[in-house]
C-alpha cells in the first residue's frame, strides 16, 4: 500500500459583504478558500474547488503538476464558492469523477441556478463565474485512494446546510471545508441560535476523531492547520451566542465580536451576519 501525501492551494478574494463600518481592519477585508489534493504514488482526490474562472485555471494548473491521475473531485458543501469549478476540473480531467452527497447536491443545486450564481456571484464577480456543473451523490459514506479510506463525516447544519468533512485515519489529515475556520471570521448568515449550537456539536464530533492536522475551507494563509482550529471555531460561536443574547444593534454585536476576535480576516462575513440578525442599521 502507498503511503499518502496532501497538499493545499489558497486563493484569496474579496470578501461578500463590502459596506463595513469604518474601523482598523481595513487591511483584514479579503477571504482565502482552500483546495487540498490527496495522493498516493499515482491517483489523487481533490477536495472542493473555487469561485471564479481564473481561480480554477490556476487549480486545474496546480493539481496537473502533481502529476497524478485525478480520480474524484470531492466537494465537502454546496456554496458556490466551493463548487463552481467543477465543470472546468472536469474537462481539465476527464477521468475524474465529482462526487457529493445529497446534502450537498440540494444545496448546490441552488447556487446553480440564476438567482445565486448571477444576481449574488456574478454581481459581487462581474463576468468572473463559471457556468455550474454539479456533482454526483455517492453512494456510500467513503472514497478509496490506493487502498486508503477517506471517510466523509457528515456534519449536518453549519454554515450553510447538508455540510460534510472528509477524514483521512490513515494520516491523521481532516478537511474540515467550512466546518471550522482557520482565523477566518465564520460565515453566519444562514444560521439561527439552534443551529449554531448543532455546529458546535458537529465541531466536537470532529475534534473526537483527534485529527493531527485541520485544513479548513476559510485558511489564513499565516495560520498552520493545528487541530486548534476546531477549539477556536467551537469559541468564536459560544462568543457569538453570547454576543447576540446580550446586544441590542448589528453595530453592538459586530464591535463586541471584534473585541472578542480582532484580527481575523473578512470581518465583512460578521457584519452580514450581524445585520441579518439584528436588522440593518
Amino acid at each position: 500500500m502507498s503511503h499518502l501525501h496532501w497538499d493545499t492551494l489558497l486563493v484569496r478574494r474579496e470578501g461578500l459583504t463590502r459596506d463595513l463600518p469604518p474601523g482598523d481592519n481595513e487591511d483584514l477585508r479579503w477571504v482565502t478558500n482552500s483546495a487540498t489534493l490527496i495522493f498516493g504514488d499515482q491517483d489523487a482526490v481533490l477536495v472542493d474547488t473555487f469561485t471564479t474562472i481564473e481561480q480554477n485555471e490556476n487549480l486545474v494548473k496546480w493539481v496537473k503538476d502533481h502529476d497524478r491521475r485525478l480520480t474524484h473531485i470531492y466537494l465537502t458543501h454546496g456554496h458556490g464558492d466551493h463548487v463552481y469549478g467543477i465543470g472546468q476540473l472536469l474537462r481539465a480531467f476527464p477521468g475524474a469523477r465529482a462526487v457529493a452527497t445529497s446534502g450537498t447536491l440540494a444545496e448546490a443545486s441552488l447556487q446553480a441556478q440564476d438567482e445565486f450564481r448571477v444576481g449574488f456571484w456574478g454581481r459581487l464577480f462581474p463576468g468572473q463565474i463559471p457556468e455550474p456543473v454539479l456533482p454526483e451523490v455517492l453512494d456510500s459514506n467513503q472514497l478509496e485512494l490506493e487502498g486508503h479510506d477517506l471517510q466523509i463525516v457528515e456534519a449536518g447544519h453549519t454554515d450553510t446546510q447538508g455540510t460534510t468533512a472528509l477524514w483521512v485515519p490513515d494520516i491523521g489529515l481532516l478537511i474540515s471545508g467550512d466546518v471550522a475556520y482557520n482565523n477566518t471570521h465564520m460565515y453566519l448568515a444562514e444560521t439561527t441560535g439552534e443551529t449554531r449550537t448543532e455546529w458546535i456539536a458537529a465541531l466536537r464530533a470532529l475534534k473526537a476523531l483527534e485529527p493531527a492536522r485541520v485544513v479548513a475551507g476559510h485558511k489564513h494563509p499565516d495560520h498552520d492547520d493545528d487541530p486548534r482550529n476546531i477549539d477556536e471555531s467551537i469559541q468564536y460561536l459560544t462568543d457569538f451566542n453570547e454576543a447576540e443574547l446580550t446586544s441590542t444593534t448589528a453595530l453592538d454585536l459586530y464591535e463586541a465580536m471584534l473585541k472578542l476576535h480582532p484580527r481575523r480576516a473578512n470581518p465583512g462575513s460578521l457584519w452580514g451576519a450581524a445585520k441579518l440578525i439584528k436588522g440593518a442599521p
